[in-house]
This record gives structure tokens, C-alpha cells and sequence, in this order.
């Protein structure tokens, strides 16, 4: 794999990370408004706290992991 290739498919897990995330938010949203019960609803807003946790962490976690070497 040449580093052209193997930086296409870190950039895109990134983005997929990403939208997992904002796919478990709107899922958690989703699951909040139409809650019948209060035992959903404290299931949405966890789903939807930890996507957005997920949104904030994980890209960046993985842009660290693999981020160039500093040349010395």
C-alpha cells in the first residue's frame, strides 16, 4: 500500500468516525422525543452524550495515532 493510499483510508475512517457519532446523536435525539417512558429516555440521552463524547475523542485519538513523525 503506498502512503497516498494509506492516507486516503485513514482520512476516510476519520470522516466515518465522525458520522457513526453524529449518528448516534441523532439516534439518542430520536429516541428522547418519542420516549414513552422515562427508562428510554435516560437511554437516549445516553446514547446521544456518549456519541457526542465519541465525535470529540475518537478522530482526534486517531489523528494522533497516526500523525507524521517530527523529521530530526
Amino acid at each position: 500500500m503506498t502512503d497516498e493510499d494509506q492516507a486516503k483510508q485513514r482520512y476516510f475512517t476519520i470522516a466515518a468516525a465522525r458520522l457513526a457519532g453524529v449518528a448516534g446523536a441523532v439516534f439518542g435525539l430520536v429516541l428522547i422525543g418519542r420516549a414513552p417512558d422515562t427508562l428510554t429516555k435516560v437511554i437516549g440521552i445516553a446514547l446521544m452524550m456518549s456519541a457526542l463524547v465519541m465525535i470529540a475523542i475518537v478522530p482526534r485519538s486517531f489523528a494522533r495515532r497516526w500523525r507524521t513523525p517530527p523529521d530530526e
